[in-house]
């Protein structure tokens, strides 16, 4: 019982998938030619905090072939992003007790600089130069900085509006100004909570005098390759992070702060930043930053910092059950969430260059009208995670219309792979079958049997999420198989890929299944109505014609193919055989 049966002689398809040059050129996409050597040494994440304890993964891990990156622009200084700027300087800071606005030590220095020449003229009228002494004997050094203290604007004179040029996007003045001392002798008021208003048409005007996308249109932009993923961590981010380091991307990363290591489906692409130092080693190509789609602040200071050419927000509490005990949260992340980072593109003057993916879901149906679903199909959300991801999907579309931005939902049908979190009913149930097959675990618990879902592996999906943003034109696109499939199917499958006989008795919540091959038969299923949803969702069934008609998309993964996969993976991952990152 510790051998896994024979596969059968279905060849699994390749990841990433492989395209030729004429292939990519032909469909429009932006593509370069060319690969970097072992993927191991150029796919290398980052994570502040993070241990090299486990560095050594990554020589039992699949390399993937690197493409060179594009040569930067003429006339462009180098900063890692393919822009002459100073990335430290665009970020949005409000700790000023740690540092002195660059601006603001200009404006000190030209005043005293002007008040050091008045003096300066009437004694040099005689010969004489001054000795009085001035502010900075050097005027290229900056200004002295000591404490600061806070005082309210209702006790302060109320200056004009002056822009930031850190940020000209951020006006100086709210609730609160920090000044200097009084023995600096001059009172410049600062801004400790950072307001945004519309932006101008000279947004950021930093560095070398050159604006926040200056000098591109959205097909150069795109062709720089660099993408800001939210949901990283998940299943289908780090799929999605393996494609487009394939493809040659920079890709960054949003993670959540967590006490414990959360990068384990990325832990693979990884290995210790002091290696950087070795000789042959490649410079980093993946990057992940904290933050949370909860702030907005955070959101806006990396979209700053990233200038990505592809935004994919993937992130969300995508669990349907939780999503009816946590609602409030659900709603936050899922809805305001996808609006906040919306939002960060526009302010930063981005949404005529960056490209916005949303992950939408077939939960949107939910109630269906007609099978099976497609773009035109009407919504009817049965769940608190449905209908945020409702509001997101039509925020979506909103943006695009009201700012012309490059936005589409991606209406994803059920995708499951090995990296599923076993949460979820599929990875539940393969996990369970493995367990069941090794002896580990005598009897799985599950809710509703005739639930039927369209399932695809979260590898082809992925996929289709890219060639939305390579698409000419943004548009809302169905990924889906066109097959359904019950919960009782998939459950009956898993345990005959392991040759393990299921007998169906009963009906209800009264149903099981017996394992026929063992004496006396022992039941492996039964029904727990505590997993029942309150408002069930009984048919989800997808066409995706749209998407392989217009993006050429189409899925190389089966269904069987799909559950082998999963189940292989879990009897390997209950033996100890491979770490479980899930």
């Amino acid at each position: 019982m510790s051998i896994i049966p024979t596969a059968s002689n279905i060849a699994l398809p390749p990841w990433p998938p492989v395209y030729s040059e004429q292939q990519e050129e032909g469909e429009g996409y932006n593509s370069e030619s060319g690969s970097s050597s072992s993927g191991s040494s150029s796919n290398q994440l980052f994570t502040p905090g993070m241990s090299n304890a486990s560095s050594s993964s990554a020589s039992s891990s699949p390399n993937y072939p690197m493409k060179r990156p594009l040569p930067r622009s003429q006339g462009f200084q180098s900063c890692g992003l393919g822009l002459g700027v100073d990335i430290d300087r665009l970020s949005i800071n409000t700790d000023f007790s740690i540092e002195k606005e660059l601006t603001d030590e200009e404006e000190v220095l030209y005043h005293h600089q002007s008040q050091r020449d008045d003096r300066v003229k009437p004694n040099q009228a005689n010969g004489n130069i001054s000795s009085a002494r001035t502010i900075t004997e050097n005027p290229q050094l900056p200004y002295p900085i000591s404490d600061f203290q806070t005082d309210n604007l209702l006790s302060a004179p109320q200056p004009n509006h002056i822009r930031n040029q850190n940020n000209p996007h951020i006006l100086r003045y709210h609730d609160e100004s920090v000044a200097p001392l009084s023995q600096h002798h001059h009172q410049f008021q600062r801004c400790s909570t950072p307001i945004y208003n519309d932006p101008p048409s000279h947004l950021f005007e930093f560095g070398h005098g050159m604006g926040l996308g200056n000098g591109y249109d959205q097909s150069s932009w795109s062709r720089r390759k660099i993408a800001f993923v939210t949901g990283i961590t998940g299943q289908d981010g780090s799929y999605l992070t393996e494609l487009l380091l394939s493809k040659g991307y920079i890709v960054h990363g949003l993670i959540r702060r967590s006490s414990s290591f959360n990068t384990s489906r990325l832990q693979h692409l990884w290995r210790d930043q002091h290696s950087l130092n070795i000789k042959g080693s490649t410079a980093n190509k993946l990057f992940l930053h904290y933050g949370d789609l909860t702030d907005s602040a955070n959101l806006v200071s990396l979209i700053a910092k990233t200038q990505p050419s592809e935004v994919y927000n993937l992130a969300a509490q995508s669990h349907v059950k939780v999503s009816f005990e946590m609602a409030e949260y659900t709603g936050d992340v899922d809805a305001l969430g996808t609006l906040r980072l919306l939002e960060a593109i526009r302010t930063c003057g981005l949404e005529k260059l960056t490209k916005f993916y949303q992950a939408s879901t077939s939960e949107l149906y939910g109630k269906v009208k007609s099978t099976p679903q497609n773009e035109d199909t009407p919504f009817h959300p049965r769940s608190p995670y449905g209908v945020a991801k409702l509001y997101a999907y039509w925020m979506t579309v909103n943006y695009r219309e009201a700012y012309g931005m490059f936005a589409s939902n991606g209406i994803l049908f059920n995708h499951e792979s090995p990296r599923r979190g076993r949460t979820f009913v599929s990875r539940k149930i393969t996990r369970a079958v493995a367990e069941i097959y090794l002896g580990k675990q005598d009897c799985m618990w599950m809710g509703n049997l005739d639930a039927k879902r369209d399932w695809g592996h979260a590898k082809d999906y992925v996929e289709g999420m890219w060639r939305m943003l390579q698409h000419g034109k943004p548009d809302d696109f169905v990924l889906a198989t066109g097959q359904t499939h019950t919960v009782r199917h998939l459950i009956s499958l898993s345990f005959s890929i392991l040759n393990i006989p299921l007998k169906w008795v009963g009906e209800g919540i009264d149903e099981h299944a017996i394992r026929t091959d063992t004496t006396p038969p022992r039941v492996v299923v039964r029904i727990d109505p505590r997993y029942f949803r309150p408002a069930e969702v009984d048919l989800l069934l997808g066409d995706a014609s749209k998407a392989e008609n217009e993006l050429g998309w189409k899925r190389y993964w089966n269904f069987e193919m799909l559950v082998r996969d999963m189940v292989e993976s879990d009897v390997r991952s209950a033996k100890g055989l491979v770490e479980d990152h899930n």
